[in-house]
């Protein structure tokens, strides 16, 4: 192979994964069988134990956050439970926390965060009125990508949120997110601008706000999932 073609296919190598950090953030996906993406049930809740049996998001909090099931759990700063309203329509759902939400214990409160305050003020709500979490509870080390153990051990908690919260719309945040809910493995732009069923709760995806960060021209694509939301939010909320 000559120089020439070694360089071209280095070139292309390059923007393909500056392409991938723009659309994904520092994580690097790759496409997997389907047979693994597939392999659990995203809306199961064990019974037998004691934290499946909590009344409230506060309790559940309490009896998970000492969580060691994994080994995320010995790298972590803080438990990244969720925060918002208890009673929310909408919950907002992530991948994985990162530094800034590591350090304080808190979802989405890094630049990424800050976007997604404006995004939500954008369409009139306020932050204080949804709910927002991730998929994980513990940030994975130098933010790489959630593995499928971890999702799996962790989407648990999940869902019994999800089951005391009782939201009418649940808005995924990147492909990781919507691809793990969902259990597909379509595309982030074949995901998009459809409103998928989970469990009867309407759910949508967009854009994570850290893909937004580094490509601004995704923000009107973005406008327009969160104007198909408000539109069905208020046809459901006279």
């Amino acid at each position: 192979m000559s120089s020439k073609n070694i360089s071209n296919i280095l070139s292309d190598t390059q923007q393909y994964f500056e392409q991938q950090r723009d659309l994904f953030g520092n994580i690097i996906y790759v496409d997997r069988p389907k047979k693994d993406i597939l392999s659990h049930e995203p809306h199961m809740i064990s019974t037998d134990e004691a934290w499946a049996q909590s009344p409230s998001l506060e309790d559940l909090n309490k009896q998970i956050c000492t969580c060691m099931k994994c080994p995320l759990g010995q790298t972590r700063t803080n438990f990244v439970f969720g925060s918002g309203n208890r009673k929310a329509k909408v919950m907002f759902i992530g991948e994985a926390p990162g530094a800034d939400e590591d350090a304080k214990g808190e979802p989405f409160v890094g630049r990424a965060g800050q976007l997604l305050t404006k995004i939500i003020e954008a369409v009139n709500m306020k932050r204080e009125e949804v709910y927002i979490c991730n998929i994980l509870k513990c940030r994975p080390p130098n933010n790489r990508e959630p593995q499928l153990s971890e999702m799996e051990l962790c989407t648990p908690y999940l869902s019994k949120q999800i089951a005391l919260i009782k939201p009418q719309f649940i808005i995924c945040l990147g492909r990781t997110s919507a691809q793990w809910l969902l259990q597909t493995t379509e595309s982030l732009g074949a995901l998009r601008i459809k409103v998928h069923d989970y469990h009867g709760i309407k759910l949508i995806v967009t854009y994570h706000p850290a893909a937004l960060l580094r490509n601004p021209n995704w923000k009107r694509p973005a406008w327009e999932d969160m104007k198909m939301f408000k539109k069905l939010y208020d046809e459901l909320n006279v």
